[in-house]
């Protein structure tokens, strides 16, 4: 059976190798029990996520990350989340990665990751916390440094959330997929979705705006209930 739980890839000394960046979305396949498997890892600057999920049917398989960073081609990383073995949660792994012509791989492990994007075109590329939400009509405030976290993370074409606790390792969901933004509109089109694969294909839009630091985010949830959130920028 092929390897195929991508290593949970974390404070930025340095974001490229050979002058190349790794900023943006990578993908790869790999075949696992006869299904074709689809891995998606978006890097933003000090931060990643890594999914797994059925190629075909979008069914939810697996995700992990945190932050990292790399030095020469040694990337390390300290795990925040991972379904698959919560008890990585707050460890720290170093490994070699090698990086050419737009082809990620790791030293020893049997997959190859192709770049999708560089962290364009998108205006909401890295990563985020939610920091407000208003219920009631009163915006209510969240303190994004407590262990129960809720963060976005953007490549130039594709989002992730992911709800967790670093305190506890527990996760709670995830979803993501492909993202646009164009005239002050984000459009989500959902390929994963971990707690109701019935959400996969479906597109979302919402208003958007960057102000004060944060994105304003506002519109319809999946289940047609009106949202008005704050999404902080998460820096390494």
């Amino acid at each position: 059976m092929k390897k195929y739980l991508f290593p949970s890839l974390l404070l930025i000394f340095s974001l490229s190798i050979q002058g190349q960046s790794l900023i943006g979305a990578w993908e790869a396949t790999t075949s696992h029990e006869s299904k074709l498997l689809r891995n998606v890892v978006i890097f933003a600057d000090g931060y990643q996520a890594a999914t797994f999920y059925d190629a075909e049917t979008g069914a939810f398989v697996s995700t992990n990350g945190g932050t990292w960073s790399l030095d020469g081609n040694t990337m390390t990383e300290t795990i925040e989340f991972d379904t698959k073995k919560p008890e990585r949660v707050g460890t720290t792994t170093s490994f070699e990665v090698i990086f050419d012509n737009d082809e990620l791989r790791i030293k020893d492990v049997d997959m190859v990751w192709k770049r999708i994007d560089d962290g364009t075109p998108g205006d909401l590329a890295g990563a985020w916390l939610i920091s407000g939400r208003k219920r009631n009509g009163e915006m209510r405030q969240m303190d994004t440094n407590r262990p129960r976290k809720t963060m976005k993370i953007l490549s130039g074409t594709r989002f992730q959330w992911i709800a967790y606790n670093t305190e506890t390792a527990e996760f709670m969901g995830t979803g993501g997929g492909t993202y646009t933004t164009a005239e002050g509109k984000y459009t989500e089109n959902i390929e994963f979705f971990s707690r109701d694969n019935s959400r996969v294909g479906a597109s979302l839009q919402f208003d958007y705006e960057l102000k004060d630091g944060g994105w304003h985010h506002s519109g319809l949830s999946s289940k047609g209930r009106p949202i008005y959130e704050i999404w902080s920028s998460r820096m390494p």
